[in-house]
């Protein structure tokens, strides 16, 4: 344990201006797909990216590199695609220093804009890292006049910003953007002391499973240890466990470190300022969101972290109504809030059990899990057009399958009037379980063997076989509708 502790000091720590430890904490934020994973892939030596669904960071994540010359560097990856626009920005007020990553191929993207806008709303002093370079589409210079439309003036145009062209496949350009990390670091005065008050800044958090409350922090300034009471903003508890970057346990972290908490007693938000002041005994009132806003077409919203919560949130679209949303595996009660509003239950990254499923299956209550937060969305918002539809349709008659028969190719439904009228040139869709699986066209209605036009008897059965021949079974409902 004693030689796990040590990779929490400083061996060979930048000068600060003003003489104390001084660890940067560098944001890496830019447009999807432009290669922020990739460089800090080549620059840590490892593949963070194979292990992304999508290849999208879809959380934020904090690792501490030592550069050649020895010296630390801690970086923050900010998700690129645009249902993370708050976790991109919280990363950009979180760091000393940012680094805004434009592909050379693709240039500036309305992301990389929007990016640039975090940075300047925070006063992050940044520099600009050209990625990509080694490709044959690459554009260099023309990445660099695009940056003069910003306002941007690289240093080779006679302006003060830095701009570095990279490659993460080759590795050139790499040691040239830590070596200028660590000198605008020290210009711009990057420091914090172990032993001032303790400043740290919640980058994640989750529930796991085996270790209950897991929370993801980077330390600006003063020091945690084991044993220590933490308060983040009203979620308090004593720090059981300390784990860096690679899990490897720790008995301290200091300025500029990224840690895992273990220890919280409930999941603070994302963002929260970390603290030793109070009693370390204050617990969030509730994990779960009760959101009052149930019209639309109705949900329930499980993740596997308070990031991705709030990133699936703000892309849903205002018609879908939240029932209940929060963090951790798909339970029981969820199942039972959302089948008397016949909510479908929709998870992110997370487990529905054996027992959990079973029981959905017998309230009939549809649960979906993603690992990609924009499918996600994507299908929620086709859902809740679809509901909009059918809501807006006047239900005319109802009947139920109640047997089936073959002739030839062709497959016969035995039906039974429950409710209003069916004529044969009426709008019709096939209903399994509440959930439509199609329109159809009644090609014919037969009462005994005589040829009609409309059933509207209460009660009344009928034959009919209608196109196309979806896989139908007894106990769907065949509904008229206007």
């Amino acid at each position: 344990m004693e030689k796990n502790s040590q990779k929490t000091k400083s061996t060979t720590p930048l000068s600060g201006v003003n003489g104390t430890l001084s660890v940067p904490i560098v944001a890496v934020l830019g447009h999807v797909d432009h290669g922020k994973t990739s460089l800090l892939d080549r620059i840590r030596n490892t593949n963070v990216i194979a292990r992304e669904a999508g290849g999208i960071t879809q959380s934020i994540g904090a690792w501490q590199v030592k550069t050649q010359k020895g010296e630390k560097i801690t970086f923050i990856d900010t998700p690129g695609h645009e249902a993370f626009q708050a976790m991109r920005a919280r990363g950009a007020k979180v760091a000393d220093l940012a680094i805004l990553v434009i592909a050379a191929d693709d240039g500036i993207m309305p992301q990389t804009k929007q990016s640039l806008e975090f940075i300047r709303e925070s006063k992050t002093p940044f520099l600009v890292a050209i990625t990509k370079i080694d490709l044959p589409t690459a554009q260099v210079d023309k990445v660099k006049n695009q940056l003069l439309e910003l306002e941007i003036v690289p240093e080779d145009y006679g302006g003060e910003t830095v701009v570095i062209p990279v490659s993460a496949k080759t590795g050139q350009g790499v040691e040239d953007l830590l070596e200028m990390i660590s000198l605008m670091a020290q210009l711009n005065n990057v420091s914090g002391s172990p032993d001032e008050e303790l400043e740290a800044y919640v980058i994640e958090a989750e529930r796991d499973a085996r270790r209950g409350v897991v929370v993801s922090t980077v330390l600006k300034n003063g020091t945690i240890k084991i044993g220590d009471f933490l308060n983040a903003e009203g979620v308090g508890g004593k720090a059981r466990g300390l784990f860096d970057q690679n899990g490897t346990p720790v008995k301290e972290a200091g300025p500029g470190d990224p840690v895992e908490i273990i220890g919280l007693s409930a999941l603070p938000a994302v963002g929260a300022l970390v603290t030793h002041k109070g009693s370390g005994t204050e617990v969030a009132k509730e994990e779960k969101r009760e959101i009052p806003k149930t019209e639309g077409f109705p949900i329930i919203l499980k993740a596997d972290t308070a990031g991705s919560l709030e990133a699936i949130l703000g892309q849903l679209s205002p018609e879908v109504g939240i029932l209940l949303s929060g963090v951790g595996e798909i339970i029981e009660s969820d199942i039972l809030v959302a089948a008397p509003q016949k909510a479908v239950v929709v998870g992110f990254n997370v487990k529905a059990g054996k027992d959990v499923l079973k029981l959905a299956e017998e309230e009939k209550v549809l649960v979906y899990i993603y690992k990609i937060i924009y499918e996600l969305a994507r299908d929620v918002d086709k859902w809740q057009k679809e509901r909009a539809e059918e809501l807006r349709e006047k239900i005319l008659g109802r009947a139920e399958v109640i047997a089936q028969f073959s002739h030839g190719k062709t497959r016969i439904a035995g039906c039974k009037l429950l409710a209003g009228r069916i004529t044969k040139s009426d709008k019709v869709r096939l209903v399994r379980e509440e959930q439509s699986l199609g329109n159809v066209k009644l090609e014919s209605l037969k009462k005994q063997k005589s040829e009609v036009g409309k059933v509207d008897q209460i009660g009344e059965e009928f034959g009919t076989y209608f196109e196309p021949q979806f896989d139908f079974r007894t106990g769907d409902v065949i509904e008229s509708v206007q």
